[in-house]
C-alpha cells in the first residue's frame, strides 16, 4: 500500500493563542471516536496538524470519513520516509509513478521544517526533482501552473511527501463552542440547521414534538433517522427528546384562535425546550427557520414567537432561499429521509389563513385564558423520552422526569 498516513489540517484562524491546546485536544478526540471501527490506527500531533498512520489500513474508507469531521479544513494522503535525502528521493519517485495518469508538468515544493537537515528547501527542490526527471523524461518542470505539485515536508520524525490537498468538511470540532438544543422536525430545514451548527462546534441535543395518535409511528421513525445521520457527522452519540404535544395541541386547538394556533404552538415549544436545555445544561436553542419560508416565519411572526424563549434562537437558515437549503440537505443526505410523506406534528390543525403578522398582547392574552396552560406544558416536559442515538443503533434511556441525567 502506497500511502501510509493522511494529515489533517485545522486551518490557522481556529488554532491561534489560547485555544490552541483546547482545540486540538478535542480534534484528537473526535479523529479517535470517529475512527474507532479500524484497528491498530496511532496518531502523531505536529503545529496546526494531525497525522492519522494508517498502519495496513486501507486509505480510502479512513479518508472519506474524515472528510466529514468538522474541524478539518483540508486532509492529504502522504507516504513517509525517514528524512534522509536517498530515501526522500525514492520515495518521491514512487509517488510520481503511481499517479494514474502521467502528468505533462510537475514542480517540487520543499519545506524544511527541522532546520538540522544538511539541505535547504530551495537544494531539496533541485535534488528530488532532478532525480524524478532522470526517471521519468518525459516530465517537464513548470513552476507557476504545474498539473502535480510535489510537496516535502521534511520534519525531525520523518518526511512526508504528498501532492493531493482534499477539502474537507472545515468549521469547529464538535462540543468546542457550547451545547444547544436543536428543533427537529421531519422536514428539510432543521436537519440543514442541525448540520450548519455542528459544524460551528456546537454540541446539540434534538428535540421533536410528537401527537400520538394523531402522527404516526412512521414519522417517529423518521426523525429518528435523520437524528442518527446529525450523529454521523458529530462522532459522537446524539440525544433525542421525544416530547409528546397531543394534549397542548389539542387544549390550543379548543381555544378558538384558529389564526394563532400555530404561533402559540410554537411559543409552546420554544417554553418546553427552554425547560430541556435548563437539565441539560444547553445554552441556546437552534430553529430551521428561513425568513419568509411560511406564516410563523415572516418577521413579525418570530419576532411574537422568540418572545417565548429566554435563551438565544439560533437560526443558521434564516437567509437562505428554499432551494440553498435543499442543495444543502442533498450534500449531506438527509434530503431524501426528509422528504417521506409521514406528517409531523407541525402539519397537525393549520389554520386556512394563519397570522402573518401577530400582535403579541393578544396571543399572551389567550395563553392567559387556556386552562392549566403551564401545567400542561410541565406535563410534556416531564413525559418526554429520551433516546441516544448513533448511526447504526438507537437506544433508551429514560423519562425526562427521572432524577437522573448524563
Amino acid at each position: 500500500m502506497l500511502y501510509d498516513q493522511i494529515v489533517l489540517r485545522y486551518g490557522d484562524l481556529t488554532v491561534k493563542g489560547k485555544n490552541r491546546n483546547r482545540f486540538e485536544k478535542r480534534m484528537l478526540e473526535q479523529v479517535k471516536q470517529s475512527l474507532c471501527a479500524f484497528e491498530h490506527i496511532t496518531y502523531f500531533k505536529s503545529f496546526g496538524r494531525l497525522y492519522v498512520k494508517l498502519n495496513g489500513n486501507p486509505y480510502e474508507p479512513v479518508a472519506n470519513r474524515l472528510k466529514d469531521l468538522f474541524g478539518i479544513v483540508t486532509l492529504s494522503p502522504v507516504v513517509s520516509a525517514e528524512p534522509d535525502l536517498e530515501k526522500i528521493r525514492a520515495a518521491a519517485l514512487e509517488l510520481m509513478l503511481s499517479l494514474p495518469e502521467t502528468p505533462a508538468t510537475f514542480k517540487v515544493s520543499a519545506k524544511r521544517a527541522w532546520k538540522k537537515f544538511p539541505h535547504t528547501s530551495q537544494e531539496m527542490n533541485h535534488l528530488v526533482g532532478g532525480h524524478v526527471l532522470r526517471a521519468m523524461p518525459e516530465l517537464k518542470v513548470n513552476v507557476n501552473k504545474p498539473d502535480v505539485e510535489l510537496r516535502v515536508d521534511i520534519q525531525e520524525e520523518a518526511t512526508y511527501l504528498f501532492y493531493e490537498i482534499i477539502p474537507a468538511a472545515g468549521g469547529f470540532p464538535y462540543a468546542s463552542n457550547g451545547k444547544a438544543m436543536l428543533l427537529l422536525s421531519g422536514g428539510i430545514d432543521s436537519p440543514v440547521a442541525g448540520w450548519m451548527a455542528l459544524r460551528k462546534g456546537l454540541e446539540l441535543e434534538a428535540v421533536h414534538f410528537h401527537s400520538y395518535p394523531f402522527t404516526s409511528d412512521k414519522a417517529k421513525e423518521k426523525v429518528i433517522e435523520l437524528a442518527k445521520r446529525l450523529s454521523y457527522f458529530s462522532g459522537e452519540p446524539l440525544k433525542l427528546h421525544l416530547v409528546p404535544f397531543t394534549e397542548i395541541q389539542t387544549t390550543l386547538a379548543a381555544a378558538k384562535s384558529d389564526n394563532l394556533i400555530i404561533t402559540l404552538m410554537r411559543r409552546a415549544m420554544l417554553r418546553i425546550t427552554e425547560q430541556l436545555a435548563e437539565r441539560s445544561g444547553a445554552n441556546g436553542i437552534v430553529t430551521g427557520e428561513s425568513l419568509g419560508q411560511v406564516a410563523s416565519q415572516t418577521l413579525p411572526s418570530m419576532n411574537v414567537i422568540g418572545r417565548a424563549a429566554e435563551l438565544p434562537l439560533l437560526k443558521p437558515l434564516v437567509m437562505m432561499d428554499k432551494q440553498e437549503i435543499i442543495n444543502v440537505a442533498e450534500r449531506i443526505g438527509t434530503f431524501e429521509t426528509s422528504i417521506l410523506p409521514y406528517e409531523d406534528c407541525c402539519t397537525l390543525f393549520l389554520p386556512k389563513s394563519p397570522s402573518t403578522n401577530p400582535n403579541l398582547r393578544i396571543v399572551e392574552k389567550v395563553e392567559s385564558l387556556i386552562p392549566q396552560y403551564y401545567e400542561l406544558l410541565n406535563a410534556a416536559t416531564e413525559g418526554t423520552e429520551v433516546l441516544v442515538l448513533t448511526p447504526g443503533s438507537q437506544t433508551a434511556i429514560q423519562a425526562a422526569g427521572e432524577d437522573s441525567w448524563f
